[in-house]
């Protein structure tokens, strides 16, 4: 094979990109990895505060359950690839993991630059070319064949290439959209980006004096007719210009979406796990008859944190230091109201600079599930969050960048 061309060159040295190239390389191909940034893997190095939650336990059909409507999409993928072949794949290459929690699974050393490491000298030893520092600028083609790409300083020729750029979330590390230009250039479509898996500002300021705790097992609803179905559970965190934490980084990605088409996006939370207004009440009825001096504050502060039992009390209009049997009419029943449902609404986000991932991407129409081989040019291939598919926080998002790279590194 004559100097600067390959079997496959694949674009982007993500968690994505380094699977196919590995996978590929296995097979006795030859392998060009390209990566526009200085170093490889800065996303990745990033993934789960650094701990690198890789993936986690679920079967496969729950596991392709939590992506939505589309998740069927990644059937092939995972039949190839799923969280056992992970694991075994990094204990190949001498990373051991381990899930501590029994769900989410991350290496034992909890350390993202192991992860990197491990695949870094995985490709040494297959031959893998990587080149840094290169940004390709075109995708050389004719009218059905992929032929190769052009960076900015260089040519590389190759019948088959990898697109495994990842979207627009942390533009700090590298994220800048380029693979949909590129794929968008060779008439596939891109369907609307948002960005997901963040924060949320809140139009609401109270929030921002109950930031000390955080609320475990609260469920999040949009309060729209159209979008009642959209609702989520986990643990929620205050801040000061609105509300983040697990739920919250899952529900963003239904959020986002909304934002675009209405300045507001009013939501409920049940802070008080799942209980209802009935049992909200009893609940009260029966603390205040265990301690007849108590305090509404107090009172609330067994069911949530006593700064946000303050801020409660405002909101119903409730002199904190008074007693149950004091508090009647309109300010008893919002109280238990929103001890059931507390209002919030959704005003805006910090945009796809604090978006661990990018909702839309590639459409799916145009990418065979059971290849990742796009439909429209030969020689082609996808993986990772490049395209329209993206799950909640657990090791989805990951898992699927890794089964994706996997089955596109085949070139079926």
């Amino acid at each position: 094979m004559k100097k600067n061309e390959y079997d496959l060159i694949v674009i982007g040295a993500g968690a994505a990109g380094m699977v196919a190239s590995i996978k590929a390389a296995r097979d006795k191909k030859s392998v060009l990895l390209l990566e526009k940034l200085s170093g490889i893997g800065a996303k990745l190095k990033a993934t789960g505060g650094g701990r690198c939650n890789l993936t986690n336990t679920l079967a496969n059909e729950d596991f392709m359950s939590r992506f939505g409507r589309d998740g069927r999409f990644m059937q092939d993928a995972l039949k190839d690839f799923n969280h056992n072949d992970l694991v075994n794949f990094f204990k190949e290459i001498g990373v051991d993991t381990h899930a501590p929690d029994g769900f989410r699974i991350f290496p034992t050393s909890h350390s993202s630059a192991t992860i990197i490491s491990a695949l870094k000298e995985e490709m040494l030893k297959l031959n893998i070319e990587v080149l840094t520092s290169q940004r390709v600028e075109k995708i050389i083609h004719n009218d059905k064949n992929i032929q190769g790409v052009k960076t900015s300083t260089h040519t590389f020729l190759a019948p088959n290439v990898i697109i495994s750029t990842g979207g627009l979330g942390y533009p700090t590390l590298g994220a800048e959209g380029d693979g949909y230009s590129l794929a968008s250039r060779l008439k596939h479509t891109i369907t609307e980006l948002h960005p997901a898996m963040m924060p949320l500002k809140t139009k609401e300021d109270w929030v921002k004096n109950c930031r000390a705790d955080t609320i475990a097992k609260v469920e999040l609803r949009v309060d729209m007719k159209k979008h009642k179905k959209l609702r989520a559970k986990g643990d929620l965190i205050f801040t000061k210009t609105g509300i983040r934490g697990p739920v919250v980084l899952d529900f963003a990605r239904e959020i986002t979406p909304l934002l675009s088409k209405y300045k507001e996006v009013p939501i409920l939370l049940n802070l008080t796990k799942g209980k209802n207004e009935e049992q909200i009440n009893q609940h009260l009825k029966e603390e205040s008859l265990k301690r007849v001096d108590a305090t509404v504050v107090q009172l609330i502060s067994t069911l949530l944190p006593n700064a946000l039992a303050q801020e409660l009390c405002l909101l119903c209009d409730i002199d904190a230091n008074s007693t149950l049997k004091a508090v009647v009419g309109k300010s008893k029943a919002k109280l238990i109201n929103y001890l059931a449902w507390m209002p919030l609404t959704i005003t805006g986000h910090d945009g796809f600079k604090m978006a661990m991932i990018t909702r839309g991407g590639i459409t799916l129409k145009e990418i065979n599930p059971k290849t990742m081989q796009s439909k429209l040019i030969n020689g082609l291939y996808f993986c990772g969050e490049v395209m329209n598919l993206d799950g909640p926080c657990g090791g989805y998002n990951l898992q699927w960048s890794f089964s994706s790279g996997f089955l596109a590194g085949k070139l079926l």
